[in-house]
């Protein structure tokens, strides 16, 4: 079968499992990426990530992560909810993507089926899935393949979507026909960067990770969070969507159609009570298939009282 052929039903397959998108590259080194981060680990502004500073050569060569690579597949996923949580300016806040089951296992799955499928209609491909694990530069990669540009906040923008969505890889040993990237289109924009709350995004494309709220909210282990973030979290218990939300290009964004990205029964609904008052066991209900479950009920809740410390000392 051609190059051609192979590429069109590795697109086709994307397709009929409702990635909105499949971009490809060719495998190899990220020669742009590797001086840039270097220098943002050099200059700390991965916080205490200290798993960003492992596999560096890997995290720039797919070819170290699959023998004989020579494709890398782009996909992205919508998120973008229908449902939003309910308007109390008083109320805790989740990030959009994690108003259902985990992307993690979601995509995972979705993934599964498309090397299964490519190895039906294809043959014997070597190669390995990916979503926001191992050290794969899912940015530079769909940035390449034309699935969008990088906005200033850093996170990757579609023309046609917007940017809430998942972003997987599948690294082939096959040779798929290359697509390129796109120009950017952020323009003067700086929407970003005015309406972050805790002055993250240091210059346009740049981003001092440690004072990121998802970060803070999740990343971040430490048993108290700074008390200089404390009045600026703006609700936020997991993850920030501000960024996002402020973009220009989301207002092209469209509900997504997956069934386990639904928001567990009432947890839109939260009052800053329900979430003060959580038990373990309410959390595990509510969290058991979520990604929120993994901040563990300790994380959460050092969230969540940093939080309404805040508020208690406005008051």
């Amino acid at each position: 079968m051609s190059i051609e052929r192979h590429t069109a039903i590795v697109k086709r397959i994307a397709s009929e499992l409702d990635f909105f998108f499949c971009g490809i590259s060719q495998a190899a080194f990220l020669e742009d990426e590797a001086p840039k981060l270097e220098d943002w680990l050099n200059k700390g502004l991965h916080g205490k990530m200290a798993y960003m500073e492992n596999h560096f050569d890997k995290r720039l060569d797919p070819r170290l992560l699959v023998d004989d690579a020579k494709s890398v597949v782009t996909l992205l996923y919508n998120y973008f909810p229908e449902q939003q949580q309910r308007e109390d300016p008083t109320a805790f806040k989740i990030a959009k993507y994690a108003y259902g089951d985990d992307y993690h296992t979601v995509i995972k799955d979705k993934l599964k089926q498309f090397f299964h499928r490519i190895h039906e209609e294809i043959g014997e491909v070597g190669g390995r899935v990916f979503v926001d694990s191992a050290p794969v530069m899912d940015k530079a990669w769909a940035k390449r393949s034309g699935a969008g540009w990088m906005g200033k906040h850093t996170n990757i923008i579609s023309k046609q979507h917007g940017s809430f969505f998942f972003i997987a890889e599948l690294i082939l040993d096959i040779q798929l026909q290359p697509d390129g990237p796109i120009k950017d289109y952020c323009g003067t924009c700086t929407r970003c960067i005015d309406a972050c709350p805790t002055e993250a995004i240091i210059e346009p494309y740049l981003l001092d990770s440690s004072k990121c709220i998802s970060y803070l909210t999740i990343e971040l282990k430490d048993a108290l969070i700074d008390k200089q973030f404390q009045s600026q979290m703006d609700n936020w218990i997991f993850g920030c969507d501000v960024c996002q939300d402020v973009c220009p290009w989301n207002r092209f964004s469209k509900p997504h159609n997956e069934t386990r990205f639904q928001p567990t029964d009432g947890l839109l609904e939260f009052t800053r009570n329900q979430w003060l008052e959580m038990t373990e066991d309410v959390f595990k209900e509510f969290f058991s298939k979520s990604a929120v479950k993994r901040t563990k009920y300790a994380g959460l809740m050092r969230n969540i009282q940093f939080l309404n410390e805040s508020k208690m000392e406005e008051s």
